[in-house]
């Protein structure tokens, strides 16, 4: 019995976590949500544009929000300055989910000067079996 329990523990650490994704590939989405609930017991809520992920974002308690560049309603840097210059949203910890790589300076998506608005990147394509551990390690959870 104290073996089951451990276990569990171990693989539902942080079960309290609740996660925004906004990505526009609803595939992806549910890999992801799937795949985070199961492994690690955090809710994944998801929004498929930058308009509804900024609505969740200003509703629910967030402990992190994995946000898309390549949105079909706008740039996701604009939805990143819009959700950290917002009183309700500013504090939540930001990770850029994308293709692109924002530290690669020839890059369309470069960082810039946005670099102290996001807590971390995880570039796709991504080994989903890693992805706690990689927002867990960004995060410092």
């Amino acid at each position: 019995m104290l073996k089951a329990i451990c276990l569990t523990l171990m693989f539902n650490s942080n079960p309290n976590r609740c996660i925004l994704l906004i990505d526009d590939e609803p595939d992806l989405c549910r890999i992801v949500k799937i795949t985070l609930e199961r492994l690690k017991g955090w809710k994944i809520l998801t929004a498929q544009t930058g308009q509804d992920g900024f609505t969740i974002a200003q509703t629910q308690p967030l402990d992190l929000i994995l946000l898309d560049l390549s949105l079909p309603d706008g740039n996701g840097w604009e939805w990143l300055q819009t959700l950290k210059t917002n009183l309700v949203t500013r504090s939540i910890p930001v990770i850029l989910f994308t293709a692109s790589d924002p530290t690669d300076p020839n890059s369309t998506d470069n960082l810039g000067g946005n670099s102290a608005d996001i807590a971390g990147v995880i570039l796709k394509p991504f080994n989903v079996l890693q992805l706690a551990d990689q927002i867990i390690t960004q995060l410092h959870w």
